[in-house]
């Protein structure tokens, strides 16, 4: 199964950490439902186009985090969540999402209300676009 997960070269933030995200925001989110068995290791890294240690990683924390179980012999596949963590990941990675573009604004220069109104036409496009 190959699952939708792209990741940035140019990112500052570390590649484990991308798709480390991506992943909880597909479980999250319900894309990835409960027993929805996820690729191999290996095969994950093929197709994220990353190294298997870094795969290997995001593997072991979504598991410790509760998100996937691996089952030996059979494969690691997704993990059920409660409605309130969902909820939690959910707004975690908005809210980073966020912080990312405050941030880089902050560097170009541009002040709160600037932020804002970027922030508000950018909520107004992408809802009169059909999200």
């Amino acid at each position: 199964m190959k699952i939708p997960i792209h990741v940035s070269e140019e990112s500052r933030e570390p590649i484990y950490h991308q798709v480390e995200t991506q992943i909880k925001t597909l479980i999250a989110s319900g894309q990835l439902l409960p027993g929805t068995p996820l690729p191999s290791i290996r095969a994950l890294a093929g197709d994220v186009g990353c190294s298997v240690i870094t795969t290997r990683r995001v593997y072991q924390n979504l598991e410790n985090a509760g998100f996937i179980k691996t089952v030996q012999g059979k494969g690691t596949f997704v993990r059920e969540i409660e409605n309130v963590r969902k909820e939690e990941t959910r707004q975690k990675v908005v809210y980073e999402a966020f912080e990312k573009a405050v941030e880089q604004g902050m560097q170009l220069g541009c002040t709160e209300e600037e932020l804002g109104t970027i922030f508000q036409e950018s909520i107004k496009k992408y809802y009169k676009n059909g999200g």
